[in-house]
């Protein structure tokens, strides 16, 4: 099928147009960049691939089934999605339905946006922009609340993330140095000893730990999962300064994870220290399980299975120099590896906890 938009530009060096080879018409794409260009122009004939005929026939369609499509607008897909998450996963969403590039298109009609309103709030905004915007649309879709793609899979810009990189022990050294505050000394050794999720160590309690079998046990927020760690004399001896009751943080468990993160991050600049945030701990964890020869099974049940951390650590090809099964067996039969207790019996535990507190 013939393109009905083709590329043009007045003068070397200016902006490109789209040119309508209908009405004559030239539209300026608000960008000198030729690729991106490109990219606008390509989402522009796409959109108009399917005769408006065949638009009118989805709106009287989708409205036969659903009467609000022909009024929704981008913030109720915002209201729906935020409705269906919970946990960290919905703070993460309110935050991003308030970027201000969003504002470009949250009173649009859905069924009415055009690919070059949507490029426009990706020009606009972030990575967050990118990532929420296409799940946003992607939802869209999933309800029925649009006919078709606004823009083709192939079209949506790249994500780039910014390289993440894990936290060294002596910057962490110093960040412990520097820090007054013995509470947050503490959460950033769990931090460091545990490698859990920021908010699944703030969240702790001292009803988590299992002195007799020396274990720290605690469902994971993001995944309902729970992870179960066996702890040494090192995190003992950390653990043994926290409250005996309640929980382990008692004002940072209160507090927002973004203004943890917030905080750290100010601790980290006025260190000089770059390119980390309390996520680098879980990093840092992932790539020193790998370098002692920590199994890979053995880190996935400790970050999580699906943890980004851990498969971009043992996806590295580093030299690590791995312990025999020999040595294993004969350290399991000096009973030097103390076997954790089943997951089962555990959560069997943590209820008999729970019914004793009641």
């Amino acid at each position: 099928m013939k393109n009905r938009f083709r590329l043009y530009r007045r003068k070397k060096g200016g902006m490109f147009y789209a040119h309508d080879s209908e009405t004559g018409k030239q539209e300026s794409l608000g960008t000198k960049d030729r690729a991106e260009a490109t990219t606008l122009l390509n989402a522009r004939n796409e959109s108009f691939r399917a005769p408006q005929l065949n638009l009118h026939i989805a709106k009287a369609y989708l409205a036969g089934t659903d009467s609000g499509v022909s009024t929704r607008i981008w913030q109720d897909a915002f209201n729906a999605v935020i409705e269906s998450k919970d946990g960290s996963t919905k703070d993460r969403w309110v935050r991003a339905a308030k970027e201000s590039a969003f504002d470009l298109i949250r009173s649009h009609v859905i069924l009415e946006t055009q690919a070059e309103q949507l490029f426009a709030c990706l020009k606009a905004g972030t990575v967050s922009t990118n990532v929420h915007l296409r799940k946003l649309h992607n939802f869209c879709l999933a309800m029925n609340w649009l006919p078709w793609p606004i823009i083709p899979k192939r079209l949506w810009p790249a994500v780039k993330f910014q390289p993440k990189r894990a936290i060294t022990l002596a910057e962490h050294q110093r960040i412990i140095e520097r820090e007054k505050n013995p509470e947050r000394q503490n959460f950033y050794e769990l931090c460091w000893h545990l490698g859990g999720s920021q908010t699944d160590i703030a969240n702790l309690n001292a009803g988590d730990i299992d002195w007799p079998n020396r274990t720290i046990a605690y469902t994971r927020q993001k995944t309902g999962s729970l992870a179960m760690i066996h702890f040494g004399d090192e995190l003992e001896a950390i653990l043994r300064r926290l409250p005996v009751v309640g929980p382990l943080f008692p004002y940072l468990h209160t507090v927002r994870c973004g203004d943890r993160a917030t905080e750290f991050k100010q601790r980290c600049e006025g260190l000089g220290i770059k390119g980390v945030s309390l996520h680098s701990y879980r990093y840092a964890w992932a790539e020193r399980a790998k370098l002692c020869g920590y199994p890979e099974r053995f880190a996935q049940e400790a970050l999580g299975h699906n943890s980004k951390a851990v498969h971009r650590a043992y996806a590295r090809k580093a030299q690590v120099k791995l312990p025999s099964l020999e040595s294993y067996e004969k350290q399991a039969a000096a009973d030097q590896i103390i076997p954790l207790p089943s997951i089962n019996a555990e959560r069997e535990r943590i209820a008999r906890l729970g019914q004793s507190v009641g």
